[in-house]
């Protein structure tokens, strides 16, 4: 039987692009499985601020662990999700961390390397790999380094550095490689035809299209916080004129009750 995680893989394979808009909690995971989501990925900063704690290796492990056997109860599609850094820099804590995961439904990962060497990070993989397989499971681990996102290197080195790590991580065992803040197609083109894992891009500003995406060489685009943020910005918006006026007009273009509601019908 093929498992989810092998699902998951499948969909960085041929067309089309994966297309995934991140979720933080079960009701916007369903919500987004039941517009058509293909597989389910989270975004850490809108689990972070969901849970009632700032961005940035803030969230306990255990409520990682708890919001995923919550995602995955609401969910059938293939589940990724993002551990940041995984929370600790010891190897063998991360590869635990992982293994917690896989039990409670998730059939992948997202982990980054940050600003620390690229070898940490591979030790991690390395680690999470060997645990799982161990176990006689399988979870799709999607490498993600910070080289554009956090400036780590001088702007004309920056494909040569994604494409050496993309190879010290590939070594290790990832899946995929995940660089948010590639953007320019120049640059997509460059990393993509250079690299051999499955290329994960993140919704930028002036950011190709999806088609075009795909036609660079691109496998997996992300929707990364920008969901959970307009939907923050939104309610923040909601409140605000609620205290304001105590006007009813709240209701105005909302998804009805009932269609809502329906969202939870048992499968």
């Amino acid at each position: 039987m093929t498992t989810r995680a092998a699902q998951l893989r499948s969909l960085h394979t041929g067309a089309p692009l994966l297309i995934l808009p991140n979720a933080w909690d079960p009701g916007s995971a369903r919500l987004f499985e039941n517009g058509g989501a293909m597989a389910i990925a989270t975004t850490s900063a809108g689990m972070a601020w969901a849970l009632g704690y700032a961005d940035g290796y803030q969230l306990p492990v255990d409520e990682v662990v708890r919001v995923t056997a919550t995602i995955r109860r609401a969910i059938a599609v293939p589940l990724s999700i993002d551990v940041e850094n995984g929370y600790s820099g010891s190897p063998r804590d991360v590869a635990e961390l992982a293994l917690r995961l896989v039990e409670a439904g998730a059939d992948g990962i997202n982990i980054e390397d940050g600003s620390e060497a690229p070898d940490v990070l591979a030790n991690k993989i390395d680690a999470i790999k060997s645990a799982v397989t161990k176990r006689g499971e399988d979870l799709f681990i999607n490498a993600r380094t910070d080289v554009l996102l956090a400036g780590l290197v001088d702007a004309a080195k920056a494909v040569d550095e994604i494409v050496a790590r993309e190879a010290t991580y590939r070594a290790a065992g990832a899946d995929g490689l995940f660089v948010p803040g590639l953007a320019k197609p120049d640059q997509i083109r460059a990393v993509a035809s250079a690299v051999k894992l499955p290329i994960n891009v993140m919704a930028w500003k002036d950011l190709p299209v999806a088609t075009e995406l795909a036609a660079l060489g691109v496998r997996r685009l992300s929707a990364g916080a920008a969901i959970a943020q307009s939907a923050i910005t939104h309610a923040a918006m909601q409140c605000t004129k609620f205290l304001e006026s105590g006007s009813s007009a709240l209701f105005d273009g909302v998804m009805p009750y009932s269609i809502i509601q329906g969202m939870w019908s048992p499968r």
